[in-house]
C-alpha cells in the first residue's frame, strides 16, 4: 500500500530542485526550506483524500503512528533515565570499568574487551596512567532490530555510554550526541580473533554507527589487533597475526630444517594471553597495531548494516551467497 501510494504521489507532483541540499551525509532528507510549503501542500491534499477512501488502511498507518510516538516516548524516558542516573550517583562510572589516573580525554583510551577473563588481563597488563578497561559479557543488543528504549535499557550499553561520558538530545534535534565531556580521544574495540569475537565487534559497530556516529566521524574509534599464533623455537619467541606470516616465520626459525620443531599456539581468545603477552602485542602503543574506523561512504554503510544486522533475510542470504568464497572456517 506504502509503495503504491508513493509511486502515486510522485507521478502527481513530481518535484525539480535545482539546487537540493541534503542534511547529512546519508541524503535521507531534502534540506531546502522553500520546497517544504510546496511538498506539505501537496502531500497533505492527496493523502487526506487517499485516507478518506481507505479507512482500513488509515486505521493501520493511526495505529502505527501511536505506536512510534509511544515507542519514542518511552525511548526519551528511558535515555533521560541513563544520563539522570550518573548525575545522581556522582561519577555514576559503571563498576566494571578499570579507570586510567589521567583526566586529559586527548591521551586517555578506553578498551572495550570481550569477556571477563580478558577483561582480568587487560586490566592487569595495562597502564594505568592512560588506559582504561571496560570489561563487556558476551554480545550487547543488536540495535539494528531492537527497539530504541530497549537499547538504552540493556545493561551492556549503559555502561559504555556512562563510561564515555556522552550526553544525548532530544528527539527534536534528532538525538544529537553531545561529545563536550567525552572521557576518551581513543574507544578501541579489543574482542578475540575468532568469529565471534568479529561478531561482537559488528555488533558494537553498529551501536555507534546508530547511535554515537560522530565518535567515528571524528575519529575516535579503533579496532585492535590481537596475534593469532605464537611460534617458539628454543628461547626465540615470535607473534603471528595470519597465516602468511605464520608459514614464512615457521621456514625462518626452521632454518629450511624440521618445520615441526617450531611450536605454535594458536590462540583462541584474548583470555589465553597473560597479561605480559597482551601488553606486547596489543596494548603496548609503540608496538601495537590499531586500525581506526572511519565512514567513506556513509549511504553505503547504512544500507550494509540494515541489510547484515537487519530484520530482512532475503538480503542477507543473497550477500553471504555472493561473498561465501572469500569465507574461511575457523576452527
Amino acid at each position: 500500500m506504502v509503495m503504491t501510494f508513493g509511486k502515486a504521489l510522485r507521478q502527481l507532483f513530481p518535484v525539480k530542485v535545482a539546487e537540493p541540499q541534503f542534511e547529512g551525509q546519508t541524503k535521507t532528507k531534502l534540506g531546502n526550506s522553500d520546497v517544504m510549503g510546496a511538498v506539505d501542500t501537496a502531500v497533505g491534499e492527496v493523502l487526506q483524500h487517499y485516507l478518506e477512501e481507505h479507512p482500513k488502511e488509515a486505521k493501520l498507518i493511526v495505529s502505527k503512528v501511536i505506536l512510534a510516538a509511544q515507542a519514542r516516548i518511552a525511548a526519551r524516558k528511558a535515555r533521560e533515565m541513563v544520563q539522570r542516573k550518573n548525575v545522581l550517583s556522582g561519577t555514576g562510572l559503571p563498576g566494571k570499568l578499570a579507570d586510567c589516573a589521567s583526566s586529559d580525554p586527548s591521551i586517555c583510551e578506553l578498551y572495550l574487551v570481550e569477556g571477563d577473563s580478558a577483561g582480568g588481563s587487560a586490566k592487569q597488563g595495562r597502564d594505568r596512567h592512560f588506559q582504561a578497561i571496560l570489561p563487556l559479557r558476551g554480545k550487547i543488543l543488536n540495535v539494528e532490530k531492537a527497539q530504541e528504549h530497549k537499547i538504552y535499557e540493556n545493561e551492556e550499553i549503559k555502561n559504555m555510554i556512562t563510561a564515555l561520558g556522552v550526553s544525548f538530545g532530544t528527539a527534536e534535534d534528532n538525538k544529537a550526541l553531545n561529545l563536550t565531556k567525552l572521557r576518551y580521544h581513543k574507544v578501541i574495540i579489543m574482542t578475540d580473533a575468532d568469529v565471534d569475537g568479529s561478531h561482537i565487534r559488528t555488533l558494537i559497530l553498529t551501536f555507534f554507527f546508530r547511535y554515537m556516529r560522530d565518535l567515528i566521524e571524528q575519529g575516535y574509534v579503533y579496532i585492535a589487533l590481537p596475534p593469532l599464533y605464537l611460534l617458539k623455537k628454543g628461547r626465540e619467541e615470535r607473534y603471528c597475526w595470519n597465516e602468511e606470516e605464520r608459514e614464512a616465520i615457521v621456514k625462518e626459525l626452521s632454518k629450511g630444517g624440521n618445520e615441526d620443531s617450531v611450536g605454535v599456539q594458536r590462540y583462541k581468545g584474548l583470555g589465553e594471553m597473560n597479561p605480559e603477552q597482551l601488553w606486547s602485542t596489543t596494548m603496548d602503543p609503540s608496538r601495537r597495531t590499531l586500525k581506526q574506523v572511519s565512514i567513506e561512504s556513509a549511504a553505503e554503510a547504512d544500507h550494509l548494516f540494515s541489510m547484515l544486522m537487519g530484520d530482512e533475510v532475503a538480503p542477507r542470504r543473497e550477500f553471504i551467497e555472493k561473498n561465501a568464497k572469500y569465507a574461511r572456517i575457523d576452527i
